[in-house]
């Protein structure tokens, strides 16, 4: 077996293997910080309980709404722009990491406004949700290092990267189990965040160096940071609008209903998105063999269309049907009697996996076709109908309105819209034989 597998190996060219070896340590750091963070990360909650953990998520979630500010939308702009040439490496790194510390401050000035703005009142709560957000907002400035990662992406050397993430998730995955043993405060998790983006800017710092490259070489241009925000601004809209649609639900809890809503909300949510890493990694390895497909003939490009809505549809309804049933048993096997309000969260949010799929599915044709301000529009089209259901049926449902919002707004933009737009009809016909299974069964 062994033998077979270096003969395979070794007919790979040198430039194969480096990209495979790559996807390796992608999918290890997954592994890892899947598994720790679900062993971990339940600990943590069943430890702080339903109100606490809710405080938490609030925090994280209203960070990571203005996240946009700090990213800038550089990430794959810098990665192309490396990709292409490195030899004005130091000028590309300097200018974007001065452009993302910027960004990061202004974000933690945001976020702390917006906490303080929305919770008027000197209670206990309050004050602890606000150091809450200023501490892991502030931690979040250290996520300017990951310019380091970019740097290795382009050269097609995550390895580094995964080594100085991974080593100080699993540091600080011991420190929170050290934390739930000593029974520490809230506010001892936050800055534990905070540490784990630290550490990981170390890890980037000492990686890159012993690499032979020298940060102190980095230089900035300001003609290049305005090339940089010229071609960012796009990306800077669109991942507000994306994080809009992740986190509003979570916080417009918070506001309206409370902290322990949030938190058993959240904890039916962390169950419901666990397995999207599944269609993500399906759908990233056809992609080649479907955009190839379109060089063809239509006719086949189409019919891999429909065998990747089938895949992910089957797998989406193998997931949620069997949690429709047994959402109850699950969510107090995994988070204990505290949490039990969650299951008829998880009963509905779970149904989100099945147009998560779908979409995800159908940002290759969307890609293919060159339609990717319509992905774009679907997306907003999906926030603001996320942010006006929210309002109206957390009110009267709470937690469950919630789920329901994200549902509906989720239907929308990953499938229903299509049917509004000539260009995306036929797709739209061909996720609508594969959620009838109609595409499964006609073949």
């Amino acid at each position: 077996m062994l033998k077979n597998l270096t003969a395979i190996s070794q007919k790979l060219t040198p430039n194969l293997r480096q990209i495979l070896g790559n996807t390796a340590w992608l999918f290890t750091e997954k592994i890892v910080q899947m598994g720790l963070g679900l062993l971990v990360g339940v600990w943590v909650a069943r430890y702080l309980g339903p109100e606490q953990f809710g405080r938490f998520n609030y925090a994280t979630a209203l960070v990571g709404l203005f996240g946009p500010f700090a990213k800038l939308g550089l990430d794959s702009i810098v990665i192309r722009n490396l990709a292409r040439d490195s030899s004005y490496k130091n000028e590309t790194l300097g200018t974007a990491f001065v452009l993302k510390l910027i960004g990061s401050i202004v974000m933690l000035f945001v976020a702390v406004g917006v906490i303080t703005i929305s919770t008027p009142d000197a209670t206990a709560n309050n004050i602890e949700a606000r150091w809450l957000v200023g501490i892991v907002a502030a931690g979040a400035i250290f996520q300017s290092f990951e310019i380091i990662d970019y740097w290795f992406q382009s050269q097609v050397q995550a390895k580094y990267s995964v080594w100085a993430r991974n080593v100080a998730y699993v540091v600080i995955s011991v420190v929170k189990v050290v934390l739930i043993q000593t029974k520490a405060p809230l506010v001892a998790f936050a800055i534990a965040m905070a540490t784990e983006y630290a550490l990981s800017a170390i890890g980037f710092v000492i990686t890159y160096q012993l690499q032979g490259n020298l940060i102190k070489a980095w230089q900035v241009n300001l003609r290049y940071a305005k090339l940089l925000l010229k071609d960012s601004w796009p990306l800077i809209l669109s991942g507000i609008v994306i994080m809009i649609y992740m986190r509003i639900d979570q916080i417009m809890l918070g506001q309206m209903v409370g902290d322990k809503s949030v938190g058993i909300y959240s904890a039916a949510v962390k169950i419901s998105e666990l397995w999207y890493f599944v269609p993500a990694a399906i759908v990233n390895s056809v992609f080649p063999s479907i955009v190839q497909a379109k060089q063809i003939s239509e006719t086949v490009y189409y019919e891999r269309m429909q065998k990747l809505f089938n895949v992910v549809t089957v797998l989406a309804y193998a997931v949620a049907i069997p949690v429709t049933f047994l959402s109850d048993r699950i969510v107090t096997l995994i988070y204990g009697e505290y949490y039990l309000e969650a299951g008829a969260i998880l009963n509905v949010h779970i149904w989100c996996g099945l147009f998560v799929s779908l979409g995800v599915a159908r940002e290759i044709w969307l890609t293919t076709e060159g339609l990717m301000k319509f992905s774009a529009a679907t997306t907003a089209v999906g926030a603001a109908v996320n942010v006006v259901l929210n309002y109206f049926l957390i009110d009267k449902y709470g937690g469950l309105g919630a789920a329901f919002a994200t549902v509906v707004a989720q239907i929308l933009s990953a499938y229903a819209v299509g049917a509004f737009y000539p260009r995306t009809r036929k797709i739209f016909i061909h996720q609508t034989k594969a959620i009838t299974l109609i595409g499964l069964f006609n073949r």
